[in-house]
């Protein structure tokens, strides 16, 4: 039997073997075995890792925005040559579609240029006052060790999030990939090293969560944590984090009300729907998996949606034309199966794929699945599946879409269509969501704030108000006349 290549973490600017000398393996989700291993990461080697990023921090902070620029920029003209190597690691450990996670790996160069570009201009500002020999400044100042452990789906993306802004504002980072899909991040470690990133700058530490993951946000060196992933480990990380007082930006689930209303055009809007929910096979946090329909073309729209569902071309997710890959991993795969079964019990009906729907005979499938008769409060409509599965709600008027919308815990994003310009404004502006596109679905961009409300999480990545997330406001003041002082017991 042929040993797998074996990927040891990546600490201090080198490659280095697990503490433990153990090592996990990571399985090909097409074939259900492994093909690769990865360290399996402790509380030592966070220790290392958490110690060389607190090093690193004491010059990397004092290096100038243009220096921490031209690193970014250069790291993201890296990750955009390298984009096939790292879309295709990404493909194969996590199963998803070769040409969606190319296309994620291409669009990192510019991530990362824009937080170029922002490491520039990390402002402060004067404050007025009465006085006028007093003066009020603030300045931004960077954190120190940043912890970052982002979610399988999208490890690359979603590390960028905060690893970009983190290091644009003199941050050192360490992070902890999903034990599920860590060889890109992996790999983005020697990319850093090759653009001049100071050693110790960024850190990766391979392993389980309730071990490496736990003992990054628990250690006493890291000062904030960024985390995307599921509520039940969010409680966790939360939990961990209060412990030492720390901070988290936390970005969690969804259950996405995809709205759509009787005067759109149906052969336009079914790939709205489509591309909402099976893109990723439903493993997305922003998956469009509620599809509210307006009574009067429910069944013409959703008919049309179930054809196409059942013409989803599933596959290997490293062939160009595949449409749909396996899910990442059997437990995900086991959670879709369950929850489907369930709402079936409970009434609902199956108008493609199901139990019974047509999948491939090797890898972690499950088929395009459509659900009628759904309700509300079926754990179905209720609960992240993260998984391939679209429940159909109808609704009769715009109230009653925007009261189903808002029925949940989750408030990551929404969808809009509508042709009526009214219609879009009155019911984004109610609906209980971080992100509601209209006309569209599933659009992310470097400089548009990104997060969640309700149990979806808090904070933000993206943008001028996620960059903010990694520094925090000194506020410093002068007084030009020390005989101004007065009455030393009174407050000025």
């Amino acid at each position: 039997m042929m040993s797998l290549p074996r990927h040891d973490h990546w600490i201090n600017g080198k490659k280095a073997a697990p503490a433990s000398s153990e090592y996990l393996p990571t399985d090909d989700p097409m074939t259900t075995r492994p093909w690769a291993e990865i360290a399996r990461g402790n509380a030592d080697d966070i220790d290392e890792a958490v110690g060389a990023a607190h090093t690193a921090f004491r010059t990397w902070k004092r290096t100038g925005p243009s220096v921490r620029a031209e690193i970014l920029w250069k790291i993201g003209d890296l990750i955009g040559e390298r984009a096939d190597e790292l879309a295709a690691l990404e493909s194969r450990d996590a199963g998803k579609v070769i040409r969606e996670v190319h296309t994620q790996q291409s669009m990192l160069r510019t991530w990362y240029h824009y937080y170029a570009s922002l490491a520039l201009h990390m402002e402060g500002r004067q404050i007025p006052h009465d006085s006028r020999t007093l003066t009020a400044i603030t300045v931004r100042e960077p954190y120190g060790v940043i912890g970052v452990i982002p979610a399988f789906n999208s490890p690359m993306l979603l590390g960028a999030m905060s690893i970009a802004p983190a290091l644009a504002a003199g941050n050192t980072v360490v992070v902890k990939p999903p034990e599920v899909n860590s060889l890109s991040l992996l790999l983005l470690g020697e990319l850093t090293k090759q653009a001049g990133l100071p050693d110790g700058c960024f850190n990766v530490v391979t392993g389980f969560g309730h071990e490496a993951g736990d003992a990054l946000v628990g250690h006493p060196a890291t000062k904030k944590v960024f985390f995307t992933g599921g509520i039940d480990s969010a409680r966790s990380v939360t939990s961990r984090a209060a412990e030492g007082l720390k901070q988290t930006v936390l970005e969690l689930g969804g259950k996405s009300a995809n709205i759509f209303f009787d005067d759109i055009d149906i052969d336009t809007a079914v790939n709205g729907v489509i591309g909402g929910i099976f893109a990723a096979a439903g493993q997305t946090c922003i998956a469009g998996s509620r599809l509210l329909v307006q009574d009067t073309i429910a069944d013409r729209l959703v008919e049309a949606v179930a054809d196409r569902a059942r013409a989803v071309i599933l596959g290997n997710p490293t062939t160009p034309t595949t449409e749909m890959g396996p899910m990442s991993q059997p437990k995900i795969l086991n959670g879709v199966t369950q929850r489907v079964d369930e709402a079936l019990e409970q009434g609902a009906r199956v108008l493609a794929g199901g139990p019974n729907g047509a999948k491939p005979a090797a890898g972690w499938f499950y088929p395009p699945t459509v659900l009628d008769g759904v309700t509300n409060d079926m754990a179905v409509a209720q609960n992240e599946l993260f998984g391939p599965v679209l429940s159909v709600i109808r609704f009769r008027d715009e109230d009653e879409a925007i009261a189903i919308a808002n029925d949940t815990d989750f408030g990551l994003a929404a969808g809009v269509w509508t042709s009526n310009y009214h219609t879009a404004h009155r019911v984004s502006r109610e609906l209980e969501a971080g992100t509601v596109w209209v006309n569209t679905y599933r659009a992310l961009q470097y400089a548009t704030p990104f997060g969640g409300i309700k149990s979806s999480g808090h904070g933000r990545e993206n943008g001028i108000d996620g960059f903010a997330e990694f520094t925090q406001p000194k506020a410093i003041w002068f007084e030009s006349n020390p005989d101004a002082i007065g009455d030393p017991f009174a407050l000025r």
